[in-house]
């Protein structure tokens, strides 16, 4: 199934650098998008579109929306952009070029307005020390929690990620006994085991894909990231629809019963998005749906 083989590709490259646009012409976007093509591997650059680029263009792609705002006590930011661009090597110099070479290709149809540098720490550990995406599908699950399997030509191995940049309270967090650590988590830093007389709001209890009737499944492709807005985790999940993630957040977000994710004491999402990341055709991504939209 021709999908871009970055979204699920192992390990994860030691560096990443999140680009998203903005829509500045929206008559020179066919143009800039095509001029793309010949960038975009599918494996260290990954595109995806959003609900604007979409709207913009006319074109209906089933299942992409825009990221929600949700009526919560707790606050999870839509920043919803245009296009977004994932790139992963192991040079953070080479990333950098790269991204200004890009930047300078799509205009003037799009405009740069955010970006984001990650970095594996310490093998796949968020800077809380804690493993992130334990209990992440591997292999042919990997692929049917993330790769549509079936659709029309132009959707079939497309895949729907979202984006969110969470930004951390080390200090707060660090300053907490190792058990209180713990209980937010939901595992011990330890040794990484499932704590079973966690409190309720213990993340893991919140987002347990299996919990969820039906199941959800999906995978997390997330590293951290540090910048002038601080540091955390630059959240990426990956599914056949954004509606795995969307309970987990509802659920995290104590729209289900009621309880927050124990999360928020010490982190807080400063932006989010959804995007739709197109499959591949004879090594070149397939924007059919996109730029034929009556096709």
């Amino acid at each position: 199934m021709p999908y871009q083989q970055g979204l699920l590709a192992t390990p994860v490259p030691v560096h990443a650098r999140h680009l998203f646009f903005s829509i500045e012409s929206t008559e020179a976007v066919p143009a800039a998008l095509d001029a793309l093509l010949g960038h975009v591997d599918g494996l260290r650059v990954t595109l995806g579109v959003g609900a604007p680029l979409a709207k913009a263009l006319n074109a209906q792609i089933e299942g992409l929306t825009p990221f929600p705002l949700l009526d919560a006590a707790v606050e999870n930011p839509s920043t919803q952009h245009a296009l977004w661009l994932w790139l992963r090597g192991d040079e953070r110099g080479d990333l950098y070029l790269q991204a200004q070479a890009l930047e300078r290709l799509l205009s003037p149809a799009f405009a740069l307005v955010d970006h984001v540098d990650g970095f594996l720490h310490r093998g796949g550990r968020d800077l809380t020390g804690y493993e992130d995406g334990t209990e992440n599908p591997s292999g042919d699950d990997a692929i049917e929690a993330a790769i549509l399997g079936d659709g029309a030509p132009g959707l079939q191995g497309s895949s729907f990620a979202a984006f969110q940049l969470w930004k951390h309270d080390m200090h707060y967090f660090k300053s907490l006994p190792q058990q209180v650590q713990d209980n937010i988590i939901g595992r011990r830093l330890s040794d990484n085991e499932e704590l079973e007389d966690a409190p309720e709001s213990a993340h893991v209890k919140r987002t347990a894909q299996e919990s969820y009737a039906p199941e959800a499944f999906m995978v997390r492709r997330s590293v951290s990231w540090a910048d002038t807005r601080g540091a955390g985790l630059a959240f990426v999940a990956l599914g056949t629809s954004f509606t795995s993630f969307e309970v987990q957040l509802r659920r995290m977000s104590g729209l289900e019963d009621g309880v927050i994710d124990a999360l928020y004491q010490f982190t807080r999402p400063l932006t989010g998005g959804y995007y739709w990341c197109p499959p591949m055709a004879q090594g070149s991504l397939d924007l059919r749906l996109l730029l034929q939209p009556e096709a």
